[in-house]
């Protein structure tokens, strides 16, 4: 009943937005139109869910003819080659995910607006490309990613009662373009605070199998013993985090943890305590709000608009009443 009311909620939004009633028009407004979309990981995991499940809303509201998901187990060089694959398809419209940099999509978004093909991004900002396409429809969902990173680290901070001096460990995709910009928000902010922080890259393969990072990391922590504090901006890490802890012997609250997303794992290690604070970043709203970018421009020509999902944290105080929405796959 909930999910039916905020279906409900979003096609009314959608209607005041296009300055017309879907009861009104002779055919709902995604009549005709045709989506790729980048999801990111792997079907059903907990980054994407919830990602999956706005973007099937929106295009049930709105009436898309066909919604085609893509999922790259967050591998650049996939998302380049899935845009190709898209392309050739000939949609209506392609929502692109931001980590390969602008610099790996330019000349691809260039011909696919030139072939008349509606582009947006989605979790991930591609900053040049929606200043050079933004009035053909290329817009942006998702969290400002360096003040997202920024408000995990200070939440840890008030979490775990960090002062200057102490010793942190920020594990995440630096070197990804844009998309690092997540974790050099968490690790300056941090070291603006005082903290001693050491910067760990998260390679490939530990980005598509988080678990893969588990040896890894314990063995970090138990050759750190006056470590206090990691920091991290992906999911699938987050979710592993407290299993990593747990197997280096530590106990809740010893070592404080910032993380990002409400997956599974995570939500349990909130309720446990092994991790202190996670950066929500509405991921509902990342899957919904791109498919109606698509249906605004192809149908109604609007311009790319931006919304930034960072709302906040979750904490193990806070958690609670959420969960019936994550388990939903809203949020």
């Amino acid at each position: 009943m909930k999910r039916n009311r905020l279906l409900l909620a979003a096609a009314a939004t959608t209607a005041l937005l296009t300055g017309a009633t879907l009861a009104q028009a002779a055919d709902p407004p995604g009549k005709g139109v045709t989506i790729y979309m980048q999801m990111g990981g792997n079907p059903g995991e907990g980054p994407v869910l919830a990602r999956q499940t706005g973007a099937a809303a929106a295009a049930k509201a709105l009436g898309v003819d066909k919604l085609n998901e893509q999922f790259s187990q967050w591998a650049p060089e996939k998302m380049i080659e899935q845009f190709k694959q898209a392309m050739a398809a000939k949609p209506t419209c392609i929502v692109i995910m931001g980590h390969p940099g602008s610099d790996a999509f330019h000349d691809l978004v260039k011909q696919a607006v030139e072939e008349g093909i509606v582009v947006t991004d989605g979790n991930s900002p591609l900053t040049p490309l929606q200043k050079e396409f933004g009035t053909k429809g290329f817009g942006y969902a998702g969290v400002d990613l360096y003040a997202g990173g920024s408000l995990t680290a200070n939440a840890m901070i008030a979490a775990g009662h960090l002062k200057a001096g102490d010793e942190a460990m920020v594990y995440g995709v630096f070197s990804q373009a844009e998309r690092g910009l997540s974790e050099k928000g968490l690790a300056d902010t941090l070291e603006k605070a005082g903290l001693k922080v050491d910067r760990l890259e998260i390679t490939q393969e530990a980005n598509s199998d988080p678990s893969l990072a588990i040896p890894v990391l314990t063995a970090y922590v138990q050759s750190h013993p006056h470590l206090k504090a990691i920091g991290t901006q992906h999911g699938g890490v987050t979710g592993i985090l407290a299993d990593v802890l747990k197997k280096a012997g530590k106990k809740p609250g010893e070592i404080t943890v910032g993380g990002i997303d409400l997956v599974p794992a995570t939500i349990d290690g909130l309720k446990s305590g092994y991790v202190s604070a996670t950066l929500d970043q509405l991921l509902y709203l990342q899957g919904f709000f791109p498919v109606l970018q698509c249906v605004l421009t192809s149908k109604y020509k609007m311009p790319g608009l931006s919304l930034n999902t960072g709302a906040g944290v979750v904490t193990p105080q806070t958690i609670g009443g959420l969960v019936p929405l994550i388990d939903a796959g809203i949020r």
